[in-house]
């Protein structure tokens, strides 16, 4: 007690000194037995998972019934979109060249006659976009892709006459692969020697491309017609049954591109169309008004519009169904 006394910094030195080391004790401790721990989990962890790879898996019956179900339900609700596109779709019957012709100029006189009834103006020699066909044949190759096409054109002029619009301003129709091909087995005329050269390279043939399970052929249309004809007409054309179609671009132009002149007087009845407002109005006018005068003006909704639209006609190659 008197060493301490004489030597408290020293004393209490010690006595931290001490304390310190059994408090590091204590955490090193505390952290080899959580190491020991998590090192006996992972070692047990590990080996299970060795144990579950070398396995060699044994089909249970429950599981094959649910796998089963699975597949006879897929192949069930694919079969069911296959048939719904099916039905978005016109058949491919086959056609000869000169059967073609015959049906698209039955087909042009029969959308003339409906377009005259309905009072719809068509352009003239308006052959359905198949204009090249009124004088020639088209190939072998062609010919009922041509005919299914032609049933296509048909089907969306009869919705844009249907609709009632006021005319039919112009239609092109983009040539399928299988025109381009024959276009382009047609023998051609000699070219002068100077020539020869640059059309060898222009000439050389270009790898086919994939086949592929949707195709599409774009079809452009304009017409004029009323606001409200033309949303008839558009929502017919991508609501339609027989046929799957894509309006891939669309613009309106008006016909009146500038507004009305503000400084025009224009004297309409009262917004709620209140018949005692209407009927004071009338009782204050001055009395040599004629009804010329309080004739109603409508600034807007009588305009017609201008729609040019680009539509794609689309057929599908379904692949068939496998049989096992």
């Amino acid at each position: 007690m008197n060493w301490f006394e004489q030597n408290k910094f020293l004393g209490w030195f010690l006595i931290g000194l001490t304390l310190g080391c059994l408090g590091v004790g204590y955490f090193f401790f505390r952290a080899k037995a959580s190491f020991d721990a998590e090192s006996a989990r992972f070692k047990t962890t590990a080996a299970e998972l060795r144990r579950l790879e070398s396995l060699t898996p044994f089909p249970d019956e429950s599981h094959y019934q649910k796998a089963s179900a699975l597949a006879d339900a897929y192949k069930s609700s694919l079969a069911a979109l296959q048939e719904e596109i099916k039905s978005r779709e016109l058949p491919l019957a086959p056609l000869a060249p000169n059967e073609f012709q015959t049906k698209l100029r039955l087909a042009v006189v029969a959308t003339r006659e409906k377009a005259r009834a309905n009072k719809v103006k068509l352009p003239d020699n308006f052959f359905l976009g198949f204009d090249e066909f009124a004088t020639s044949l088209p190939s072998a190759e062609a010919a009922p892709l041509l005919g299914r096409e032609l049933k296509a054109v048909q089907m969306l002029i009869n919705i844009l006459i249907e609709a009632h619009v006021d005319s039919i301003g112009a239609l092109h129709r983009e040539p399928i692969a299988q025109e381009r091909r024959a276009a382009s087995s047609v023998p051609k005329s000699p070219q002068p020697a100077g020539r020869a050269r640059g059309a060898l390279a222009a000439s050389s043939p270009t790898p086919a491309a994939s086949p592929t399970m949707v195709e599409s052929n774009p079809v452009s249309v304009t017409f004029a017609s009323s606001p409200s004809a033309a949303r008839k007409a558009l929502n017919q054309i991508v609501s339609a049954k027989e046929q799957f179609f894509i309006i891939r671009t669309l613009h309106v132009r008006n016909e009146k591109e500038k507004g009305p002149p503000r400084t025009e007087p224009v004297e309409a009845p009262s917004l709620f169309n209140n018949p005692s407002a209407n009927k004071s109005a009338a009782n204050t006018a001055s009395p040599g008004a004629t009804p010329e005068a309080r004739t109603v003006t409508f600034v807007v909704g009588n305009e017609h519009i201008e729609t040019s639209a680009q539509i794609e006609i689309v057929n599908f190659k379904l692949a068939q169904p496998e049989t096992r």
